[in-house]
């Protein structure tokens, strides 16, 4: 009878932990409307929720002016805010957001660790935007001597590497490159450009 109460006084604390984890403060990468995350993030200042934008610094020349700096963010269309569950709801009904990233039933929280590791980052390298590669999909070298060359991006460890295939004999080739010197493999046509499928 001990044991019974003890596993149910230990059920009740195992809930009223997970109600407290749930309770605490997350990072979620909120989806905004195009153009607006520094509107966003202010709004989240004003509101007193932490916020995070990353933003990195880039030349832009215009006909007949002079180049200047601009700083925009570093994943166009996000904005990080660190809220607890119960405060969700008033961030969706922010003008701007568009949504919380997720699946249909509930945000998807981002490890602390993820935000941390992006605002040491940026502080310490530069960083820029690069098209989303994932292991699997067929990429084009765009630098070096095999620049021009496609294939499939594999890694291996923590390299990355391109498998390029010679269809005539059946065999392939793993080449070891950089994540900066490789781009999504597209087919350009007259009016737009069309994404391969590996």
């Amino acid at each position: 009878m001990f044991e019974i109460a003890e596993r149910a006084t230990s059920v009740e604390n195992f809930g009223a932990f997970c109600a407290g984890v749930d309770a605490a403060p997350q990072w979620f990468a909120l989806y905004t409307t195009p153009r607006h995350e520094k509107h966003v993030s202010e709004m989240l200042v004003q509101r007193q929720i932490e916020t995070f934008l990353p933003l990195y610094r880039t030349p832009r020349r215009w006909k007949k002016s002079r180049p200047v700096d601009l700083e925009l963010p570093l994943f166009p269309t996000y904005v990080f805010a660190r809220v607890a569950r119960e405060a969700r709801g008033a961030v969706l009904g922010m003008p701007g957001v568009l949504s919380i990233v997720g699946s249909s039933r509930e945000p998807w929280p981002l490890p602390d660790l993820e935000i941390e590791a992006i605002r040491s980052g940026l502080l310490e390298r530069k960083m820029e935007p690069h098209p989303y590669l994932t292991v699997g999909e067929r990429v084009r070298i765009k630098a070096g001597v095999m620049m021009g060359v496609e294939g499939v991006l594999v890694r291996k460890k923590n390299d990355f590497r391109v498998v390029l295939t010679l269809d005539a004999i059946m065999r392939s080739v793993a080449v070891e490159v950089d994540a900066d010197d490789v781009e999504p493999a597209c087919i350009a046509t007259e009016h737009h450009i069309i994404p391969l499928v590996a």
